[in-house]
């Protein structure tokens, strides 16, 4: 019975492409201003700036498979971490370093933006002519949640979105490569793995800079209230939220072509493959929004 009463309250909501429907995000939050409206490129970052943001634990385990035993008959997870994971961590740090493989990269901008329906319309520097435009699925369920409700329609004055595309660069890839194809396969899966989480570390690291960079009415910055830990950074304790394209509140990689063509991401390196997936392998990009209900969705 329960299942059928769900089903008939989903078959009576709209479609997810429905602009009819908005959820009850706030709509009265103050909009931080930013330093500036545009681009800008950075380039070598310092990997002891980002990699202070490496988030061990999916390093480790996610990445290199470090697994305690069962049944107490051999190391627990803690010991391995401090006997295998930290130490091969330091080596790997130091030894990319040396080698000179790490390139690490950053083009960002804020846009003057506002919400029309499941649409997030990104406007000029100047904010008047329409630069680019997402179009976002809502839920059909629970909140009826939409990325776009976490900005202000058009008819509530201007709001302001942050765009970021980060990467660690091409050397490190190729790097890898060599690696694999000498067969040094523990090698090549430890620094594979740990490109993959130094590149969510630089965006993690920038996205961290983004929010110390946008002010309120009043001179407080979005960072005055991050977590003084890093446990409480990577748990996403902090005000909005960083979606990366792929997930499913942003699904479509096409709009990927967007990012790069507002960013102008060629300048720092990176490209788009006909699958709309980032070139070089480790780099992400992410749409920054600073509403403080922002936060990680299934649109469904």
């Amino acid at each position: 019975r329960r299942e059928r009463q769900r089903a008939i309250v989903t078959e009576s909501l709209p479609p997810l492409d429905d602009a009819s429907v908005r959820s009850d995000v706030a709509r009265d939050v103050e909009v931080p201003a930013p330093p500036f409206f545009g681009t800008r490129v950075v380039k070598g970052v310092p990997l002891a700036d980002y990699a202070a943001l490496l988030d061990e634990r999916a390093t480790f385990l996610g990445q290199w498979g470090l697994r305690g035993a069962r049944g107490g008959k051999g190391p627990s997870y803690e010991e391995l971490v401090e006997t295998e994971g930290r130490p091969r961590l330091r080596y790997w740090l130091d030894r990319l370093i040396a080698d000179q493989v790490l390139e690490a990269a950053v083009v960002y901008g804020y846009f003057p933006a506002y919400s029309e329906g499941n649409d997030l319309v990104v406007l000029d520097e100047n904010g008047h002519a329409e630069r680019a435009r997402f179009s976002f699925p809502r839920q059909r369920q629970e909140r009826r949640l939409c990325l776009a409700d976490f900005f202000r329609p058009r008819g509530d004055g201007p709001d302001v979105v942050a765009l970021q595309l980060v990467t660690v660069g091409q050397p490190i890839s190729e790097y890898a490569a060599k690696l694999f194809a000498r067969n040094e396969y523990r090698d090549y899966l430890e620094v594979h793995g740990l490109s993959v989480q130094l590149t969510e570390a630089l965006a993690e690291y920038w996205h961290k800079r983004v929010r110390a960079e946008l002010t309120l009415p009043g001179g407080r910055t979005l960072a005055a209230d991050d977590p003084a830990d890093l446990a409480g950074l990577l748990r996403n304790d902090y005000r909005g939220c960083r979606y990366a394209f792929g997930y499913p509140a942003c699904p479509d990689l096409e709009d990927r072509a967007k990012i790069v063509e507002l960013l102008g991401a060629d300048r720092i390196g990176v490209q788009l493959s006909e699958e709309f997936q980032l070139m070089p392998e480790q780099a992400t990009d992410a749409i920054v929004v600073h509403h403080p209900e922002a936060s990680y969705f299934n649109a469904k």
